[in-house]
């Protein structure tokens, strides 16, 4: 069997084992976020940290943070050219416009991990530094814009500054820089607390998988903005900035990721379309759990 398929099965059943346990009631929907929370504070801090240690740093790498935040801002004007003919309501227009801008980078973290080691994680981890940096500033500030609730909030900026895998990045870069040479026992432990991201994060995003029939045609468009035109913003951004190889390949496949989950929750905190947020990210999540595999074969 083809090296890459053998990588991708296990991916593709964990998300389905998910579904499975959902659907028998081991597990629910609501322990899908402790299953995030996890993997958010603890395995893929430890993870990144072994990742970014272990890999050369090359310049360009440096770019891709700032290449996620502007494939963001593309989305953002085409989102806006969206509405000029749908015409939303303001409240499904916010659900609509968060969902393009914001991009399901913890999808793509294991699929990365697993077909390109370290040196995939790395570049991905810095992908999903620059989105969720804006998903915590520019996408939720827009939540708040279009949301329904009469009195708006301002941008807790505590929330971006409290994500760990932030500090795990800062830590890595310091500990690589300054060359001091990890003790065998902390690179073993890294290694066993980062091991359960790439299941736990499939697992977690099968218990979320919820697709509902409502508001399906503004939901295939918002589909198509954030994962084909956003896949041609990558790869011309690429082109622009003269990527190559796995960043390229990051870059590129990245801006195609599906409609993350923040989507969901910004839709519920600020009173949104949370159905029509619900419907975007369900369907999203299917189809890429088959195209991401294929683009990342075909641009690496």
């Amino acid at each position: 069997m083809n090296p890459f398929i053998e990588k991708t099965i296990p991916l593709i059943a964990a998300f389905f084992l998910g579904i499975f346990m959902k659907k028998v009631k081991f597990l629910s929907k609501e322990d899908a976020p402790v299953l995030l929370k996890f993997v958010l504070s603890v395995s893929l801090p430890a993870l990144a940290i072994q990742a970014i240690y272990n890999v050369d740093i090359h310049l360009n790498m440096l770019l891709i943070p700032l290449l996620a935040m502007l494939v963001v801002m593309v989305m953002y004007g085409l989102g806006h050219l969206a509405n000029v003919f749908f015409k939303m309501p303001k409240r499904t227009f916010g659900s609509f416009l968060i969902g393009v801008m914001i991009m399901n980078t913890a999808y793509a973290l294991p699929f990365f991990h697993a077909l390109f080691g370290d040196e995939g994680l790395a570049r991905a981890s810095l992908f999903d530094f620059g989105n969720s940096f804006m998903i915590f500033t520019f996408s939720y500030y827009n939540a708040i814009k279009y949301g329904g609730k009469e009195e708006k909030g301002k941008i807790e900026w505590k929330k971006f500054l409290r994500l760990p895998p932030l500090y795990a990045m800062a830590i890595a870069f310091i500990v690589k820089f300054s060359g001091y040479v990890l003790p065998p026992v902390v690179e073993d432990f890294l290694t066993l607390t980062g091991s359960p991201t790439v299941p736990l994060v499939m697992v977690a995003l099968g218990l979320y998988f919820e697709p509902k029939l409502q508001n399906l045609g503004k939901a295939f468009a918002a589909i198509f903005i954030r994962m084909v035109l956003g896949l041609f913003a990558g790869w011309g951004i690429s082109l622009l900035f003269g990527l190559e190889g796995l960043t390229a390949t990051v870059v590129t496949v990245g801006a195609s990721l599906p409609i993350g989950f923040n989507t969901l929750i910004f839709s519920d905190l600020e009173d949104l379309d949370r159905e029509f947020a619900a419907t975007m990210v369900s369907i999203s999540m299917i189809i890429a759990l088959f195209s991401l595999p294929i683009l990342i074969y075909l641009f690496s």
